[in-house]
């Protein structure tokens, strides 16, 4: 079991993270926790371990085992020999089923979170909570800036999403380091966090250092605040097309509905059509939007603009028109 003090300052401020959002479950909820073995989950599992006493919460430990390393399943193991010292006995092992498809991060991610969503369902938990920290965070805004993405992207993680909680990600990756240290648990640190084929690796290990010598410390704190301004933005500029949407025909928009409106929350009326008339959700780009867009703000008489999916948009007669091959037909 597990025995530290309460005064130790990185534990006080990971339990305080935790407590939070204890505080807003009610008792006997069970709460998953993620554990990959690395320092931010165990510390996660550390505190959660030590503060759910005190709100009468059932915890899951989730270990996830990629199988992306050869010793894949012996860290599986380790990991949960370490959950168990201190003090876990509900521990979930999944397999996840990695296919590569864009990318070994991407396609390890979505793996990892069917892995997540069957724990949910096994223990008929309500809650998961994810140990990413502000480090995190603000590397995601500089990979979505050099990826020219929009402000959804460049908001980063929220605290919140469904049934995920991130109670960490206004903490420093260090605290978690240091809380581990302090706890006398040992964590793994994964090989592929050295691997510079990654592009997250190059920008934790070698493109944020840089940015803070030459600019000054601090950098992690304010691309993290710099996400935290943006996703308040985005949500706002969400909630205001998801308004619009739902007082217009997504496959028949009058030109003059969508002319009313600031782009930013245009395009995001256009992205919920699009998606309402079928396609996959996720696949549509700025790239994609940009001659729809022109329908409405450049009009010359352009033909229609195929989609993925089979979706087809035009213009016509002052209305936005969308299109989906109706199924078992060839798209024409």
């Amino acid at each position: 079991m597990l025995h530290v003090s309460v005064k130790t300052p990185a534990l006080l401020e990971l339990r305080n993270a935790v407590r939070f959002w204890f505080q807003k479950l009610e008792a006997n909820s069970k709460v998953c926790i993620g554990v990959s073995g690395g320092a931010d989950s165990l510390a996660l599992a550390i505190v959660a371990k030590l503060e759910a006493v005190d709100f009468n919460l059932d915890l899951v430990a989730v270990i996830v085992d990629h199988g992306l390393q050869e010793n894949s399943a012996e860290v599986a193991a380790s990991t949960k020999k370490k959950l168990e010292s201190i003090g876990y006995s509900d521990i979930f092992v999944g397999k996840a089923n990695v296919l590569v498809t864009d990318g070994i991060e991407a396609s390890a991610r979505r793996a990892r979170y069917l892995v997540f969503q069957q724990a949910l369902e096994t223990y008929g938990a309500k809650v998961f909570l994810i140990g990413h920290t502000k480090n995190d965070q603000a590397e995601g805004v500089l990979l979505g800036l050099a990826r020219g993405s929009g402000t959804k992207s460049l908001s980063g993680m929220a605290e919140i999403s469904g049934p995920f909680i991130r109670p960490f990600l206004n903490v420093d990756r260090s605290t978690t380091q240091a809380a581990c240290v302090e706890s006398g648990i040992e964590y793994w640190n994964d090989p592929h966090n050295l691997n510079t084929e990654f592009t997250r690796v190059r920008v934790r290990e070698s493109i944020l250092p840089l940015i803070e010598k030459e600019i000054g410390p601090g950098i992690v704190d304010a691309l993290s605040r710099s996400a935290k301004i943006l996703r308040q933005d985005a949500t706002a500029l969400d909630e205001w097309a998801e308004k619009v949407f739902a007082q217009v025909d997504p496959m028949d928009i009058e030109i003059s509905t969508l002319e009313s409106l600031p782009v930013a929350v245009r395009s995001r009326v256009l992205r919920l059509a699009i998606y309402a008339a079928g396609a996959p959700s996720g696949s549509i780009s700025a790239a994609h939007l940009e001659p729809i867009e022109a329908f409405v703000s450049g009009w010359r008489g352009q033909g229609h603009t195929s989609l993925p999916g089979g979706v087809k948009v035009c213009r016509i007669s002052g209305r936005l028109s969308l299109s989906k091959p109706q199924p078992n037909q060839p798209e024409k």
